[in-house]
């Protein structure tokens, strides 16, 4: 249980976050914990939907995957999948999509970095709608402090979690390599939806994902 304190300002900034996303043409949600945001997430999914997703450890910490697969839901488990680029391009026609962010900021701008692409491509463009589950601790004042938290703390850790043999795996920061295992080859900065009601973005009191 977070600190009071720690919940309130989190809850302020939120709200800041919230109407950013608006003026962008996203919508955003306050979860003041994990249960909540896993039902505010499941509002928004109907079910009999497709849904798929990146690599968002986000959704399994709230229980969203977890509730998906025992749900009545078309579940797209790309890890069930013995061709996976078969599951990659199944998200392009899913009706819900799930994702993080890298890091998000004050005033609504999405930050993601990919690897294979599958992921950021799908955030722009394809399916029907677009969650993300984004803990506060990804708030960032600006875009530049966004896209540094999203080379310093998000792509090290995840290259060091799939076992890269890339310099920030092993140094902890981004190097700006061109290393054969990189995982930054695409920056997808989300600024503005041109569809409204496609982006919906769930920030969850305290610490998910990376």
């Amino acid at each position: 249980m977070l600190n009071e304190n720690i919940t309130k300002r989190n809850a302020l900034l939120a709200q800041k976050v919230i109407k950013g996303l608006e003026s962008r043409n996203m919508t955003g949600y306050w979860a003041e914990s994990k249960r909540d945001a896993l039902e505010q997430a499941l509002a928004l999914i109907p079910e009999g939907s497709s849904v798929t997703m990146g690599g968002a450890m986000s959704a399994h910490e709230i229980g969203l995957v977890d509730a998906l697969k025992k749900g009545d839901y078309n579940f797209i488990d790309r890890d069930a999948y013995e061709d996976k680029r078969a599951a990659m391009l199944a998200a392009y026609e899913a009706d819900v999509f799930l994702a993080s962010a890298n890091a998000i900021t004050e005033d609504g701008i999405l930050v993601n970095i990919d690897g294979n692409s599958n992921r950021v491509s799908a955030i722009a463009q394809g399916p029907r709608k677009v969650i993300f589950i984004v803990g506060m601790n990804k708030v960032c004042p600006d875009p530049d402090s966004a896209m540094k938290r999203a080379r310093n703390v998000a792509a090290p850790i995840n290259a060091q979690r799939f076992g890269l043999n890339t310099p920030c795996a092993k140094t902890g920061a981004c190097m700006d390599c061109k290393s054969p295992d990189t995982i930054c080859c695409q920056f997808l900065i989300t600024r503005f939806s041109r569809h409204k009601d496609r982006i919906h973005v769930i920030l969850v009191n305290g610490n998910l994902g990376f």
